[in-house]
């Protein structure tokens, strides 16, 4: 069970992953040293499964945003999963979802033309519902 230290140490981590043990613990009221402990209690317990990054899509040339609600045209879904392995180039996020569709894909390209050349690629293996991020 995590405590309120717990809980503020995700939330410093949440972020900023980068800072020093010693600026957590400043910032959770604990020793540099106590941080590093619980972190690495949270880490083998496994409540902190890794850090990332998160790179700014536009400034990588990504400037089209998209989800895209899947309709699979059978219960056989691994034409559907093979395709979107093919296509890790524009693929953020493949959620496997109950309600209204299948899957909920998050994607970006770099302009509408590929998006459309993905979504006639993508027709062949599923139905699917397309919404353009305006502004995040």
């Amino acid at each position: 069970m995590l405590d309120h230290t717990d809980m503020r140490i995700l939330e410093e981590l949440s972020k900023n992953s980068r800072m020093t043990m010693k600026e957590l613990g400043d910032r959770v009221h604990l020793t540099g040293q106590a941080a590093a402990a619980r972190v690495a209690k949270l880490e083998d317990n496994g409540v902190i499964e890794g850090y990332t990054i998160k790179a700014n899509q536009v400034k990588l040339g990504y400037f089209v945003h998209a989800f895209i609600n899947i309709y699979t045209k059978s219960i056989h879904h691994q034409p559907y999963l093979s395709f979107i392995k093919s296509q890790e180039q524009y693929v953020l996020n493949n959620y496997k979802i109950s309600g209204d569709g299948c899957y909920l894909l998050e994607c970006t390209f770099p302009s509408n033309e590929l998006l459309n050349q993905f979504l006639q690629s993508l027709n062949k293996q599923a139905n699917y519902k397309l919404t353009i991020v305006i502004n995040k």
